[in-house]
C-alpha cells in the first residue's frame, strides 16, 4: 500500500494523460470515421475512392509507423506539433479507419427499401443518410464500436515510446525506482487501464441492450 501512496501523483497524472488522449482521439476517430463511412457509400465515385484509399492505407499500416510520421515526419516539411497532439492525431486518424468499417457494416444492414422510400418522398442522399440510415446504423454497430474503443485505449500505450507520459510510460520509470516492487508496478499500471476499459465494456453492454429494445 505504501508503494501506491508514494507514487500516487505519478500514477494519477499518467492515468489522466491516458484518459485525455483516449477521449480526444476517440472523438476524432468517431467524427472522421462517420464522415469516411458516408463517403464510402456516396454516389460520387471520387469520394468513394478517396475514402477507400484512406481506410485501406491506415488499416494496413502499423500504428507505430503512423506515430513516426506524425512526430518525426511532419517536422521535415516544417509542420511541427507537440508530442501529445501528435499522439492524439496518430491514434485518432488510425482508429477512424476501423470506425468507418464498423459503421459501414451498419449502413449496409439497413433495409434497402427504407432508402428507396426516402428517395421516393424526395429526400436527398445527405438527408436520407442523416435522418434514416445513420441512426439505425449506429444502433446496429454498438458492440463493434465498443470493441474499437477498447482497442484504441490499449493502443495509446504506443505513445509511451514518443515522450507522452501515459500509463505505459511510467512503467519503466517505476521499475527503475522500485525494482523490488515490480508486481505492484504492474498492478498499478494495469489497474489504470482497467478503470477505463471495464466501465466502457459495461456501458457498451447496457447500451447494446437498450438499442436492441428500440429496434
Amino acid at each position: 500500500m505504501q508503494f501506491f501512496v508514494d507514487n500516487f501523483d505519478l500514477l494519477k497524472d499518467a492515468f489522466l494523460q491516458t484518459l485525455s488522449l483516449s477521449l480526444l482521439a476517440g472523438l476524432l476517430a468517431l467524427v472522421l470515421g462517420t464522415l469516411l463511412a458516408a463517403m464510402r457509400v456516396s454516389p460520387i465515385a471520387p469520394l468513394r475512392w478517396l475514402a477507400t484509399f484512406y481506410v485501406e492505407t491506415f488499416r494496413n499500416t502499423p500504428l507505430t509507423v503512423v506515430f513516426f510520421f506524425m512526430i518525426f515526419g511532419l517536422p521535415q516539411i516544417d509542420f511541427v506539433i507537440d508530442f501529445f497532439t501528435g499522439a492524439v492525431l496518430s491514434v485518432g486518424l488510425y482508429t477512424a479507419a476501423f470506425v468507418c468499417e464498423a459503421l459501414r457494416s451498419g449502413i449496409n444492414a439497413v433495409a434497402a427499401g427504407q432508402v428507396e422510400a426516402a428517395r421516393a418522398v424526395g429526400l436527398t442522399f445527405g438527408q436520407t443518410l442523416r435522418e434514416i440510415v445513420l441512426p439505425q446504423a449506429f444502433r446496429t454497430v454498438v458492440p463493434p464500436l465498443g470493441n474499437v474503443w477498447i482497442a484504441m485505449v490499449k493502443n495509446t500505450s504506443i505513445a509511451a515510446g514518443f515522450s507522452v507520459t501515459e500509463l505505459s510510460a511510467v512503467l519503466p520509470r517505476l521499475v527503475n525506482a522500485d525494482a523490488g516492487d515490480l508486481t505492484l508496478v504492474l498492478v498499478g499500471v494495469v489497474a489504470g487501464y482497467l478503470i477505463i476499459t471495464l466501465p466502457s465494456a459495461f456501458a457498451v453492454h447496457r447500451l447494446e441492450r437498450r438499442v436492441a429494445i428500440l429496434r
